[in-house]
């Protein structure tokens, strides 16, 4: 996921791998059940090609409960093997899965959901999960499905953004404010793939704007401010792509997140320190106000001990900040540092 600043933070480690669901393997099946023989067999074997074609049928089923087992099966055939992932996309099961994430029965819904997540890791299936319809149905489930169903969802739109012509797609879908309440309501998990799939989608100067609309900086910056969290560097590199553009700006000072810099570059971890100076260089770059804020704020000596240690990259961004905050605080408020890397 690395594109910013990989050169200075290992921005691919501080978020969530979004991969296969993490559920019970066969918490859903009795143990004595001839579709848990069956799986468990599959799963052993190289022999799947068969069962999958006949959980293939099983989603056209009339029944729910027959559709229930097709899609679990294929959900843990598609966590459990990657080779399965191809096989059962090519068996025809994308369109009909798709069409489960827009069931009422929430189960169905989050076996569909889970399913094509568990697809969506496949390379090769991205372009026909989103040619085939699934983003709209995934973003429904973000509104409406079991908190399962919106974090596998999250990531399933994560996955599919890895293709750069989804990213505007799932943001005109209205992915983003729902993201963002997941960023804020959801658990653990919950915010970590919300805040992958965001960091993904804000790549896009469009999800840039509705992401602040639906009011992202304030938790981005609660997250910051909680030191002991395991939130800081997620939500450090989200906002460090949001403040390309005024408005994030604007509102990273309203929400008070200029102290809140300060004090990660004072007692933050390396990769911490470095990703907040970024963010700092970029308020202050074309700001005399934000930079007379940043100088108020006392950033300069950490600023100064933070050039004894760090990567050459981070070096040389905070030398690009020091100097900037050490200007003349006037004359000089449309000067622009260039941030590119």
């Amino acid at each position: 996921m690395g594109r910013n600043f990989t050169a200075t933070n290992d921005d691919s480690t501080a978020f969530s791998d979004c991969n296969s669901d993490r559920s019970g393997e066969f918490s859903a099946f009795s143990t004595t059940s001839s579709q848990s023989r069956r799986l468990i067999l599959s799963l052993a074997t190289e022999n799947s090609d068969e069962l999958i074609e006949q959980l293939v049928s099983g989603l056209e089923s009339t029944s729910i409960d027959e559709q229930k087992q097709a899609a679990m099966e294929l959900r843990l055939l598609a966590k459990n093997k990657p080779e399965n992932r191809l096989k059962i996309a090519r068996a025809g099961a994308i369109k009909p899965l798709i069409s489960l994430i827009t069931s009422s029965d929430q189960q169905l819904q989050e076996h569909g959901v889970t399913a094509v997540l568990n697809l969506s890791l496949c390379d090769e299936n991205k372009e026909e999960l989103a040619s085939s319809g699934a983003i709209r149905p995934l973003v429904k489930a973000l509104k409406t499905g079991t908190s399962t169903a919106k974090e596998n969802a999250a990531c399933a739109l994560f996955r599919l953004s890895q293709l750069d012509e989804n990213k505007a797609v799932i943001g005109r879908s209205g992915a983003i404010p729902l993201l963002v309440n997941l960023l804020e309501t959801g658990s653990i998990r919950g915010k970590k793939d919300a805040s992958t799939a965001l960091y993904s989608l804000c790549s896009v100067k469009e999800n840039k704007a509705w992401a602040v609309q639906a009011g992202i900086v304030k938790p981005l910056v609660e997250f910051m401010a909680d030191l002991v969290s395991n939130m800081v560097d997620k939500a450090a590199f989200v906002m460090s792509l949001l403040v390309s553009t005024t408005e994030a700006k604007a509102a990273l000072v309203e929400e008070g997140g200029i102290p809140v810099l300060v004090e990660i570059i004072e007692v933050g971890s390396q990769r911490q320190k470095e990703i907040a100076v970024v963010i700092l260089l970029r308020i202050c770059e074309e700001s005399v106000v934000y930079r007379t804020m940043v100088a108020r704020e006392g950033a300069i000596p950490p600023l100064v001990s933070l050039l004894q240690s760090g990567t050459n990259r981070g070096k040389q961004k905070t030398e690009m900040l020091i100097e900037l905050l050490r200007r003349p605080r006037s004359g000089d408020a449309g000067h622009s540092e260039d941030l590119s890397d």
